[in-house]
């Protein structure tokens, strides 16, 4: 199914409302405003939105330190859901990591999410480890793994000279 028209830019201070609406509508357990203010504050940090035409249809929160990409939140609105918009937002911090060096990127994901699980894993992440009783109500994260190499044919080329 084609995407009407994309833009991936930065989120702005004013981007806040449309990015909670997308972020309580994805899940029981929401960032707060503050989180996602201290987020755009933070030097290290940038959250990258993906518009569809007027529509916010997802973003991506990662922090880049010390040439590694950790990333926080991949979110998606409801009705952008599998078009590919965690994809994109992946393909685009991906490519700017690898121009400035990135030697590995990781991520933790929550470990009843089989689905997330198994869409990273088709990037290239594997699983590195458990963080026991990582979120607030207690389930575990899976830490997942990706090194450059393994990141697949499309990032590859993208950033091949």
């Amino acid at each position: 199914m084609n995407m009407p028209l994309y833009q991936i830019r930065p989120m702005r201070r004013d981007d806040l409302p449309a990015v909670m609406e997308v972020e309580r509508a994805s899940f029981t357990h929401p960032w707060t405003e503050a989180m996602m203010v201290q987020e755009l504050e933070t030097p290290h940090a940038t959250i990258d939105l993906l518009r569809a035409g007027e529509q916010l249809a997802g973003y991506l929160c990662s922090w880049y330190i010390c040439r590694e990409l950790h990333i926080l939140n991949v979110v998606t609105a409801p009705e952008f859901r599998r078009r590919g918009v965690a994809g994109r937002l992946l393909d685009h911090v991906f490519v700017r990591a690898c121009a400035s060096g990135l030697d590995h990127a990781l991520l933790e994901v929550r470990s009843s999410n089989a689905a997330a699980i198994a869409f990273y894993e088709k990037w290239g992440f594997r699983r590195s480890g458990l963080r026991k009783r990582y979120y607030a109500d207690g389930e575990d994260a899976v830490l997942m793994t990706l090194l450059p190499q393994n990141m697949g044919r499309r990032t590859t080329e993208m950033v091949a000279p």
